[in-house]
């Protein structure tokens, strides 16, 4: 019999074909949401693989429940949402899914910028309601981006890469990151000063137990009032309660948002009632060419692991 793997969401055919060879293959089927927890629970039983999503706890009690478990494939760079700890108490190998999906976060991290600074979803919303009745003087005026500094939290690889893309757009990089880096178009800064001078503070940093509500409102009652602050990081760096009341009181002038504490957004979420806040529903590497880079690394592990070959990508 072949072993079984779990696939925690539906994935497109090609992406798990090759798998059907050595593996008995069992996917949730929907797309739009994970499989429910009591699930999960019951397939991991039996399972000597699973392919997860950030959405997935993947924790001490799935583990203790998973005598067959031998390895977790993780479709996304990040991994916050497995216990790594009870993973190598259990000697069960946990991979992810890096530098594929780089350029293509930095892409949405600058696009998170644009439109935040230059009010785009308000702006497309006048046209679609039809309240374009003239043009403005002061209409929609937004903030500039060109000749800007921006202070960018947590200079790895997406972080060099955005630092990359501000080089075009003529603006002064600083960053703030837990070892200083060899870098020519960036100064480092501790983050109080890098939060008093930046027009636009982008965190992209990881979700660790330093960076846990590492903005919160000390921190936002550092910045310009005419500041933005960019999230394509981890939700829980970043202290929403005082961010809306900074965003709400104006003392800062916006953000951009692609992560949050609690994913799905609620409807009800005091965000939710902002018009200086652009959101988007966790996008950063959703292009169809990087999910299915990200597929495949994810897939060679899995098939790697099957034929008792060494593993790439390994987090423990």
């Amino acid at each position: 019999m072949k072993p079984i793997l779990f696939i925690t969401q539906q994935l497109p055919e090609q992406a798990v074909a090759d798998l059907h060879d050595v593996y008995e293959v069992r996917m949730w089927p929907e797309e739009e949401r994970n499989a429910p927890r009591e699930k999960l629970l019951e397939e991991a039983k039996e399972a000597k693989a699973l392919w997860t999503m950030l959405g997935d706890e993947i924790d001490r009690e799935l583990f203790e429940s998973a005598p067959n478990l031998k390895i977790v494939v993780n479709l996304a760079v990040g991994y916050n949402n497995i216990d790594l700890d009870a993973a190598r108490d259990h000697k069960v190998i946990v991979t992810n899914t890096p530098d594929v999906l780089t350029e293509t976060t930095a892409d949405l991290t600058f696009a998170l910028m644009l439109a935040t600074a230059r009010r785009l979803i308000e702006a497309e919303k006048t046209v679609r309601n039809g309240e374009w009745q003239a043009w403005t003087p002061m209409g929609l005026t937004g903030q500039n981006v060109h000749g800007t500094t921006v202070g960018i939290v947590g200079m790895g690889r997406i972080g060099e890469a955005v630092c990359m893309r501000a080089q075009g757009f003529n603006m002064e990089v600083i960053y703030h990151n837990r070892t200083r880096k060899s870098l020519e178009e960036a100064q480092y800064a501790e983050l109080d000063d890098l939060l008093k001078r930046s027009d636009f503070v982008v965190i992209l940093a990881p979700l660790t137990e330093q960076t846990k509500g590492m903005i919160g409102e000390r921190e936002l009652s550092l910045m310009k009032e005419t500041a933005i602050l960019i999230n394509c990081g981890r939700g829980g760096i970043v202290d929403e309660q005082a961010l809306y009341e900074a965003l709400k009181n104006k003392s800062i002038w916006g953000a951009g948002l692609d992560v949050f504490e609690q994913e799905p957004l609620p409807l009800d979420h005091p965000l939710q009632t902002l018009d200086n806040l652009t959101v988007t529903p966790h996008i950063g590497s959703a292009t169809v060419q990087t999910r299915y880079a990200m597929m495949q690394l994810n897939k060679e592990a899995l098939q790697a692991c099957a034929n008792s070959k060494p593993v790439k990508n390994r987090v423990c």
